[in-house]
């Protein structure tokens, strides 16, 4: 792969970009199958990949890239979504068997079932997850589809993981009555936006390994407006930086991902924002 295909690629030098000592193994997964609103997150990776040239090495006074970042071409997203997803579960497993921690970027949420199992699938532990998001994607299914990215979590669920979710402000009745009866331990937007809250506790017997999914439209649309279902009252940019940051303390991150970017012709912040996210979610799992 070129420069240009590498997560800050123009910043690395070549002993940071080797696949079996990087620390970070960057995976783009252009899925958009199941969207329901607006579209585009099928360019996403594509667009974090290209803002990611214009970051600094440096970020959260950690320097990232130095632990190594190895970037894969992108997941053949043609074949069925149930297909793509068993490739990414695998893909996955095998970047936490060298080590590493897999980073994917999106595309559309519901891949975020394929790269969580194959961290499950490698880690002979429990994982908890660490949501941010604008919905609690917790439909049974949605518009017909089961892998959809409304009914993410909800599989994630079903399959034993708990789960913290932040920043949640749209969800259907149903999915308040199952979120309920899986446990999740829910810090809405509205609780922490109004409260101005940056930093939460998790339980003691929360898991020590964290897997941290990233929807973009967790955050408020005035910091980041390109993504397929932006929702008003939603979390500041250093606000959620810290709420995860939180999340983590005291833990162990195996896994992330940053999904949901469409991006805007013409319009790069949102790009730059989410490779920034992308990246400063690495410096805190350092």
């Amino acid at each position: 792969m070129t420069r240009a295909e590498q997560f800050l690629g123009e910043e690395l030098n070549a002993s940071e970009n080797v696949q079996g000592t990087a620390r970070f193994e960057v995976l783009p997964c252009p899925l958009e199958a199941t969207v329901s609103y607006g579209t585009g997150a099928a360019k996403g990776p594509a667009a974090i990949i290209a803002a990611s040239h214009q970051l600094e090495r440096l970020t959260l006074g950690q320097v990232p890239c130095a632990a190594g970042i190895f970037t894969h071409a992108p997941i053949d997203c043609t074949p069925p979504v149930e297909t793509v997803i068993d490739e990414l579960r695998a893909t996955t497993a095998a970047i936490v068997g060298r080590g590493a921690i897999p980073v994917t970027l999106g595309g559309e949420h519901s891949i975020s079932y394929g790269a969580v199992m194959g961290v499950v699938d490698a880690l002979d532990a429990p994982v908890g997850l660490v949501q941010v998001d604008a919905h609690a994607d917790f439909r049974d299914a949605y518009q017909g589809h089961k892998h959809s990215h409304a009914s993410v979590m909800h599989l994630l669920a079903q399959e034993g993981l708990p789960i913290a979710s932040l920043g949640v402000r749209a969800l259907a009745e149903e999915e308040e009555t199952a979120r309920r009866a899986h446990g999740v331990i829910a810090h809405d937007a509205a609780a922490l936006v109004r409260g101005n809250i940056s930093s939460i506790t998790l339980p003691d017997d929360f898991p020590e390994n964290i897997y941290v999914t990233f929807d973009l439209d967790g955050l408020d649309p005035s910091v980041l407006p390109a993504t397929g279902t932006p929702v008003p009252g939603g979390l500041g940019y250093y606000q959620a930086l810290d709420l995860v940051a939180s999340a983590l303390e005291g833990r162990r991150c195996v896994g992330l991902d940053v999904m949901e970017l469409a991006p805007i012709d013409g319009q790069p912040a949102s790009d730059f924002t989410a490779a920034q996210i992308a990246y400063n979610l690495m410096a805190l799992a350092l």
